[in-house]
């Protein structure tokens, strides 16, 4: 059965300018100049520039035109019941009494700099692995089937420079792709002759084949022998160092396996790794943040380079103050305002946006660098304290979201280093004697413990949780070892060396 009824609920509805302020507190630095250009190209009421630039008053004045294009309009326009001169146009005039800036780069960034460091943003000219891979293909005298053919191959290969697409499946994609008829037989040798080029190893389906194929290009030493030996048949045994094993069934004394493991260790398993793209501007660290140390205070400010300065348009202000002068009001004309006033009203959030994202982020990382006060006067990792995003939270009064969003993808730049934000939160740890430390500051110890450790009998995650309990810290074997894979180290057995 239907039945209709009334109820109230609160609900919580974002409004379009917090979504957008939102938004841009997630934009690092980097990309912060992109955002803006795109706002000025789809709103011509954005201008770069200062407020207190010069405009030329009479490009748009625009008193002669509204008589003129009233009295050519008279006969067909029907003003509405609601009539013209009802746009609301006094917060941009009273903008223009008050002489309203929006120039915010004194408040936030300091000295700030000229404009031309404000703009600079790095630019690398690279070559891609596949580019240079291409090249060298240009040098092979192939027919044009088998250079498209050999052009597919290169195509498959991923960054690391391993082929990732089976023979047969490239056959496919060249009959169905390309029209070409080929064969695996066929490609297979254009695959052999493309694992000659470099860098060596490149080509191979596998890590094992991509180490022999390098070690085939060295001059066959009988340690190279060896080694090639070692790979080809003890390959598993070798990852997983199995020493023992390798040097019984070779023969080899320490001496001789340790030149062979030494050989080995110098090869590249992602010979494409050196060719990698890094143009994109988030592999550039840029720091949104700077701290300075002035003699044991410290002093933040916001970077100011890629963040040019915002203006609305004098321009289409001049038009509403003409309009608003203006004794004859058409509905063409308030059509024409309304759109006018929407461009300026988008134009002022925009602003506004900037500006609030500026007092956000400084806000925040001023919080951050009071509760981090020592390891920024110091460099000492130890120094740092337990941090969550909750307490940040509720030293700025700003919800826990909103703080996330600061801390992601921003960097700060101190003497001792550029950090990550992040890289200052951690959990807190208990003591035995009941004091709260970060558990970064564990990590250290287990670190420096792992790496100050004999390589010939390396510590296992029992004996390194025993030693963090010795100096007091209260924390349990599988901690130890979550604590321990973090910082990307193996187990002891991997860690073992001759």
């Amino acid at each position: 059965m239907l039945k209709q009824s009334q109820q109230q609920r609160l609900l919580q509805k974002l409004s379009p300018q917090q979504i957008q302020l939102m938004k841009l507190l997630q934009v690092p630095t980097a990309n912060l100049e992109e955002r803006i250009k795109e706002e000025l190209e789809e709103n011509p009421a954005l201008e770069t520039g200062n407020e207190q630039d010069e405009m030329a008053q009479d490009e748009y004045n625009l008193d002669d035109r509204t008589e003129s294009e009233g009295e050519s309009e008279v006969d067909d326009v029907e003003l509405s019941n609601d009539t013209a001169d009802k746009v609301d146009l006094d917060d941009f005039l009273r903008n223009e009494d008050e002489g309203g800036g929006y120039d915010y780069s004194d408040d936030y960034y300091g000295d700030g700099g000229s404009d031309t460091d404000r703009r600079s943003i790095p630019v690398s000219v690279e070559t891609s692995f596949h580019e240079h891979l291409l090249d060298q293909l240009g040098l092979l005298e192939l027919d044009e089937k088998k250079h498209r053919i050999a052009e597919q191959i290169i195509g498959s290969l991923d960054e690391d420079g391993y082929l990732r697409r089976e023979v047969h499946a490239m056959v496919d994609d060249l009959a169905f792709g390309q029209s070409i008829q080929t064969t695996a037989e066929e490609i297979g040798e254009l695959i052999a002759q493309i694992q000659k080029f470099d860098p060596p190893g490149i080509a191979a389906w596998t890590l094992q084949e991509c180490l022999t194929q390098q070690l085939k290009r060295l001059t066959p030493t009988l340690p190279v022998k060896n080694a090639i030996e070692v790979l080809d048949k003890y390959f598993n045994e070798f990852i997983k160092k199995h020493y023992d094993k390798i040097q019984r069934q070779l023969g080899l004394n320490n001496e001789d396996f340790k030149e062979v493991i030494n050989i080995i260790i110098k090869l590249n398993p992602k010979p494409g790794s050196a060719f990698a793209v890094l143009n994109k501007a988030e592999s550039y660290i840029i720091p949104d943040f700077f701290i300075f140390n002035n003699n044991g205070v410290l002093e933040l400010s916001l970077n100011s380079k890629n963040a040019p300065e915002l203006r609305v348009s004098e321009g289409y202000r001049e038009m509403m103050r003409a309009y608003d002068r203006s004794e004859k009001k058409d509905k063409r004309q308030k059509e024409a305002v309304l759109f006018i006033k929407q461009k300026l009203d988008s134009a002022k959030w925009f602003i506004d946006a900037i500006k609030q994202r500026q007092h956000t982020l400084l806000h925040s990382m001023q919080a951050i660098m009071d509760i981090q006060h020592e390891f920024f006067l110091t460099g000492d990792e130890m120094m740092l304290k337990p941090m969550i995003l909750k307490d940040v939270a509720q030293i700025t009064m700003l919800d826990v979201s909103t703080v996330s969003r600061v801390a992601n993808s921003k960097y700060v730049q101190t003497e001792f280093g550029t950090y990550k934000l992040k890289y200052f939160f951690s959990e807190a740890l208990q003591t035995d004697s009941g004091e709260e430390v970060s558990t970064r500051e564990v990590k250290k110890i287990l670190s420096d413990i792992i790496g100050g450790e004999s390589k010939r009998k390396p510590f296992s995650d029992e004996r390194l949780t025993e030693m963090l309990q010795e100096k007091g810290y209260n924390i349990a074997r599988r901690t130890v070892a979550k604590y321990r894979e973090q910082l990307n180290i193996p187990v002891a057995r991997l860690r073992k060396e001759l």
